[in-house]
């Protein structure tokens, strides 16, 4: 996913914090932000309580492969932080974009509709 698809900077994140939508599941915690752009983008943060760095640098491969995957189906007038729990860690790829990405973002609106 290249870089103008990320939430990078820290005010951005805190726009997204203050000013968004949140909502969660076993997975994930998910804040939205609607905003005028062409493109979608995505902050990703993982905890220390999930594991190591190791561990959070695959979790966040992993989710950032799964959204890259749904790139074409993805609203893209959104801003979006995904929160990783500690019950992602023992998740394997197909589990977090089918179970966790997929299911995340057809039930809460992120998805376009056809």
């Amino acid at each position: 996913m290249r870089k103008s698809y990320r939430v990078k900077t820290e005010q951005d994140f805190q726009k997204v914090f203050q000013a968004g939508n949140s909502f969660a599941n076993r997975k994930f915690v998910v804040y939205v932000l609607p905003k005028e752009q062409s493109h979608f983008r995505v902050g990703l943060s993982v905890g220390k309580k999930v594991g190591n760095a190791v561990k959070r640098n695959e979790i966040k491969r992993k989710i950032r492969a799964s959204l890259t995957e749904m790139k074409p189906r993805i609203e893209p007038a959104v801003d979006f932080i995904v929160i990783a729990r500690p019950s992602i860690a023992t998740c394997s790829s197909k589990e977090i974009y089918f179970r966790a990405c997929l299911k995340t973002c057809q039930n809460y609106s992120l998805m376009e509709r056809n």
